[in-house]
């Protein structure tokens, strides 16, 4: 699942794989922002099969790789 969360980030943010690390802060480091946060979402529902509410979905359940895939988890359950 790790790497599949790197792969999507990677894609959208413009770098590799490798350079995403499960704590970066994706806001912070301004690798993402409000668009590419719902593509990032819709890319992650694909993905995973999950079904994520975006006007619910607090900032910090994605600002990073490790709360991503800690939200995926959650979410399939």
């Amino acid at each position: 699942m790790e790497q599949r969360i790197a792969e999507i980030l990677a894609e959208l943010c413009g770098v590799e794989p490798e350079e995403i690390e499960s704590d970066l802060d994706l806001f912070e480091e301004g690798l993402l922002d409000s668009f590419a946060a719902i593509q990032l979402v819709m890319e992650l529902e694909e993905s995973f099969g999950v079904s994520l509410d975006m006007a619910s979905l607090p900032r910090e359940r994605i600002a990073n790789p490790a709360a991503i895939a800690a939200l995926i988890q959650e979410k399939q359950g």
